[in-house]
């Protein structure tokens, strides 16, 4: 909602910190390391035992998040361009 509105300076700092979280999950395999430490406490095994996510939904996370991630980012450069070629040389 960030370049909705033109602030692409919080746009930023928004994807930045979803790159960071991107890059947690990258360094341990596609796994959130919050999961390891939260499977000591149950032996429950399903997808969703740590998220308050119906499980259809929970195994499937990654890919629709990330598809909304990459959709904001490109509404975000796509506003960003229109707003520079509109701006007066």
């Amino acid at each position: 909602m960030f370049a909705v509105r033109g602030d692409y300076m919080r746009s930023a700092w928004a994807i930045a910190v979803v790159l960071i979280e991107v890059a947690v999950l990258a360094i341990n395999h596609g796994r959130c390391p919050l999961s390891a430490l939260a499977r000591r406490y149950t032996d429950d095994g399903r997808r969703n035992f740590d998220i308050y996510l119906p499980a259809w939904l929970a195994g499937h996370t990654k890919a629709i998040f990330g598809t909304l991630f990459v959709a904001g980012i490109a509404l975000t450069i796509v506003r960003l361009i229109r707003q520079s070629m509109s701006a007066p040389p």
